[in-house]
């Protein structure tokens, strides 16, 4: 059995952890090995990172931002992904190089020619099988963020804004999925389940 590599995307409060985990269970279910991961901050070294990044109070540029998403991926990938991948289980992945562009490039306003060629370098070139953005409304996704907000959810609404519409834009560019999570979490993960079987042919119900 060939393992496939699929990554949930979405902005902050779009549940898209919920979905990992909902997924993930369902190709176990199947009688596949699925691994469930995350981003940033999976590995030793990348938890490390996140405490950088997500600092409420932290100063980040945009630009050393980027280069830590992009060095939190690189031990990500050789660490969780590829191993994982090479035994041929299933990777389900809450973030990937989508979230570098849509946060970085369309949220912070960097290049996405420089963000996507970082993050090639950063990955050795290792792309999903399947990308599936949660698209909720910014109204659903303020009532669903934490009550202690990390950096990243404290930003304005314009940003937030701006990194949806990035997520739609790339989404229509470059044959992403892209699924309705405004509503319940068994409807979503319905829905998730459905671009699984017809995108890759598996039986994720």
């Amino acid at each position: 059995m060939v393992g496939v590599f699929i990554v949930l995307e979405g902005a902050d409060g779009s549940g898209k952890s919920t979905q990992v985990a909902r997924l993930a269970e369902r190709l176990r279910s199947s009688g596949r090995e699925a691994v469930a991961t995350f981003e940033p901050g999976a590995t030793p070294v990348g938890a490390a990172v996140r405490n950088v990044l997500l600092e409420r109070d932290a100063h980040v540029v945009p630009i050393a931002e980027a280069l830590l998403m992009a060095a939190d991926r690189a031990q990500h990938v050789v660490e969780i992904v590829r191993p994982a991948l090479a035994r041929g289980a299933d990777v389900v992945s809450d973030r990937y190089v989508p979230s570098s562009l849509a946060y970085q490039g369309g949220g912070r306003g960097l290049s996405l020619e420089l963000v996507d060629a970082v993050n090639r370098w950063a990955t050795g070139g290792l792309t999903p099988d399947l990308v599936i953005v949660i698209d909720v409304s910014e109204r659903v996704a303020r009532a669903r963020r934490d009550a202690a907000p990390d950096r990243f959810e404290r930003e304005s609404a314009e940003f937030h804004a701006r990194v949806r519409d990035a997520y739609r834009k790339l989404a229509a560019e470059r044959a992403w999925a892209v699924v309705d999570g405004d509503a319940d979490v068994d409807t979503v993960a319905a829905r998730v389940s459905a671009v699984v079987s017809e995108r890759l042919g598996i039986d994720a119900s």
